[in-house]
């Protein structure tokens, strides 16, 4: 069993719209070999000093966030793609503690797995940057300005595909351009999307 973390009591003393099911997922968390932490404004749980599972509360659901869960066997077809573009993280999403409930020998089975991946080493193959699309519209600015090309290289791979997604989103060229314009300078100080 795990011991509890004063910093993430803070979490639970919030008050939320998932204060029982948190409640419950905490306890199911707790008595696995785990370590109890906050991060992201978040419970986070660790094993061998990794992120394994977050919880984390929406406005239609609550849910675990299994962080290398496309390398977890998913048996009882429970876990979900957050978005289309997640790849390596995957939930398991809940509306009532009943439900918690009747799946907590599935958890901790999925628990005790991740726990498995991250002690055997275990990495997910994500997908390269070089395998994302440019659109057009920041093709034309990379080629036209060498600086930005050069800024850009130098971005890490993480800030290229956050780019690269946020510019591809709309279906239209027009908002693609302007996507592209507002960040261009942002991009040129060397800065990540959210930084």
């Amino acid at each position: 069993m795990s011991e509890r973390n004063p910093k993430v009591d803070e979490f639970f003393n919030k008050g939320s719209q998932w204060q029982a099911e948190f409640k419950k997922l905490r306890a199911i968390l707790l008595d696995c070999p785990l370590n109890e932490e906050l991060k992201w404004g978040v419970p986070c749980y660790t094993a061998e000093k990794r992120n394994v599972v977050l919880m984390h509360g929406f406005k239609e659901y609550c849910a675990l966030l299994f962080v290398k869960g496309t390398l977890l066997n998913d048996p009882a077809k429970i876990l979900i793609t957050q978005t289309e573009n997640t790849q390596a993280a995957r939930q398991v999403r809940f509306t009532n503690v009943q439900e918690i409930t009747e799946l907590e020998p599935i958890l901790k089975a999925y628990i005790n797995e991740a726990i498995e991946v991250e002690k055997a080493g275990l990495k997910v193959d994500f997908k390269k940057t070089a395998e994302y699309a440019i659109p057009e519209e920041f093709q034309r600015k990379l080629n036209e300005n060498p600086a930005l090309k050069t800024a850009f290289q130098a971005l890490t791979p993480g800030r290229q595909r956050a780019y690269l997604l946020y510019f591809s989103q709309p279906k239209q060229s027009k908002t693609r351009e302007s996507r592209v314009e507002k960040w261009l300078q942002h991009i040129l100080k060397g800065k990540g999307l959210n930084d």
